[in-house]
C-alpha cells in the first residue's frame, strides 16, 4: 500500500486493524486510536476505493490486509511538501476548532472528505458530514466554523480539498513523513496511558 506517497510492502498478521498498522508498523502516530469500535470517528483517514477515489475511512473498522494496493493518507500527509497547512487544517488553527486536540486529526480528515464531495456545504450539511466524528470538549460550534471558513477558502482560491501531492523527498529517512518504524520514533512522542 502507498501511505502517504510512500509505497509500503509488508507482511501482516490477517487480523490486524489498519490503525494499529499504520501507528506501530509506519509510525503515523496522528491517527490516533480512540473507541476500537468505530463510534468516535478519531482514526479517519482518507483511503482509495477500488476506483481510486479516496474517502474518508474509520481504519479501526479495516483490517491491514484490505489496504493492499491502495494509497491512504494520514493527517500526516496531509500538508503539502513545503509544509504548508492544508486549509482545513489551517482553518481548524484560526478558528479554534480544537482543544484537547485528541479528536482532531480524525476531525480534519473527515472534514477534508466532505469538501472534496461537496466544496460548499450549508451548516447543517456540514454537521452531517461530520456525524461519525466525536468531539468532547469544543461542542462543535468552532469546528463547523472552522469548516465553512475552510470551504470559502478553497473555494476564493479556485483549488479543492485534495490533499497537497506528496513531497518528491518522502521516501528519505530525514523527513517527517517517511513513515518512520515504531522503534526509531522517540517514546515521548507515543501518547501513553494515564494511569
Amino acid at each position: 500500500m502507498k501511505v502517504d506517497g510512500v509505497e509500503y510492502e509488508d507482511d501482516v498478521e490477517p487480523r490486524t486493524l489498519l490503525v494499529h498498522h499504520l501507528r506501530e508498523s509506519l509510525g503515523k502516530v496522528g491517527t490516533v486510536v480512540g473507541c476500537d469500535t468505530s463510534n468516535c470517528g478519531a482514526c479517519t483517514v482518507l483511503m482509495t476505493d477500488p476506483e481510486g477515489r479516496k474517502q474518508g475511512i474509520k481504519s479501526c473498522s479495516v483490517l491491514a490486509v484490505q489496504a493492499d494496493g491502495r494509497e491512504i493518507t494520514t493527517i500526516e500527509g496531509l500538508a503539502g511538501p513545503d509544509r504548508t497547512l492544508h486549509p482545513v487544517q489551517r482553518a481548524f488553527h484560526e478558528a479554534h476548532g480544537l482543544q484537547c486536540g485528541f479528536c482532531t486529526p480524525g476531525m480534519i480528515m473527515a472534514a477534508v472528505d466532505l469538501l472534496t464531495e461537496n466544496p460548499d456545504p450549508t451548516e447543517a450539511e456540514i454537521r452531517e458530514g461530520l456525524e461519525g466524528n466525536l468531539c468532547r470538549c469544543t461542542g462543535y460550534q468552532n469546528i463547523v466554523r472552522a469548516v465553512r471558513e475552510a470551504s470559502a477558502e478553497i473555494r476564493s482560491a479556485g483549488g479543492d480539498a485534495e490533499p497537497a501531492p506528496p513531497s518528491p523527498r518522502a521516501g528519505e529517512a530525514q523527513t517527517p513523513d517517511s513513515g518512520l518504524p515504531r522503534q526509531d520514533v522517540p517514546d515521548e512522542t507515543i501518547p501513553q496511558p494515564v494511569p
